[in-house]
């Protein structure tokens, strides 16, 4: 008996065409769903931005609550939310003004005041080097102590030549501060009784005015001056012996950290009645 023959199965050659539709496919979708991702709402974004620079700038953690809740949907609602976040952003920097400006000027201060002392004690190094000035520098004010042997003869108030250029080394310093500045006047305990002078008292205010007097022709504001005389109640020294009595015979410059709360007060008087 005759085999039966089978007929030949035909074969396919556009079966890749399956695999490559499936691949195009999953590209496909890959790419939809990565656009989807990057789309980022842009009201949502300035408030997460804007949310996490405020914790970082603000210790105290004193911020109000930013509700996010849904996504912004119109121009309007972005502005709204930016309008809150600068309202926050004013709390915190009112609050860090209150906190942190007494000690920036503290610094301030204090390196201001070694600056004025650094420039002074330079330019009136060789008196120092000679014992006749000291600076002395606080927190409050800078002190240059002149002894008026160097400024002034026994019983007077003009200065003679050599008084004069310490002065005017010195008003070389001022003229660029806007500080106050009080100049003392000191004496010993030694009566004096003459017709210009009375007393100790009119002595030392007198010395101190020529110093304001000298200075002010240099150049510094007058209304920054003032002079002072202490006679001889203020002494630094025993008045006992010679040496004693010539330490307290002294002018002191002050240059004060703060304002004249006195003179600011004038000024402010004087404006209103203008």
């Amino acid at each position: 008996m005759a085999r039966r023959k089978f007929a030949e199965e035909h074969i396919n050659h556009e079966r890749w065409l399956v695999s490559y539709a499936d691949f195009i496919t999953l590209l496909f979708a890959f790419f939809v769903v990565m656009y989807s991702i990057s789309s980022v709402n842009e009201g949502k974004y300035r408030v997460m931005a804007e949310s996490i620079n405020a914790a970082f700038r603000d210790p105290l953690k004193t911020l109000d609550p930013i509700q996010v809740g849904e996504l912004a949907r119109s121009p309007e609602d972005i502005n709204n939310m930016i309008i809150e976040l600068e309202k926050q952003k004013q709390k915190i920097e009112q609050k860090q003004k209150k906190t942190q400006p007494k000690d920036i000027e503290m610094e301030s201060d204090k390196d201001t005041f070694q600056k004025i002392s650094d420039e002074v004690t330079e330019s009136l190094a060789y008196w120092i080097d000679n014992d006749q000035v000291t600076v002395n520098l606080n927190e409050k004010w800078v002190e240059v102590e002149i002894r008026t042997s160097l400024l002034f003869k026994v019983g007077q108030a003009n200065m003679g030549k050599e008084a004069q250029e310490v002065i005017k080394e010195m008003a070389s310093s001022l003229k660029g501060i806007p500080n106050h500045v009080h100049v003392e006047g000191f004496s010993d305990n030694l009566p004096i009784k003459t017709r210009r002078y009375p007393s100790n008292w009119e002595l030392s205010a007198a010395r101190a005015a020529s110093v304001v007097r000298l200075l002010v022709k240099q150049g510094v504001e007058p209304s920054r001056l003032a002079a002072v005389g202490y006679g001889e109640y203020r002494p630094i020294a025993s008045n006992d012996t010679p040496e004693g009595r010539n330490k307290n015979r002294r002018v002191a410059v002050v240059i004060f950290a703060g304002d004249d709360t006195r003179a600011k007060i004038d000024k402010e008087k004087q404006q209103q009645r203008e």
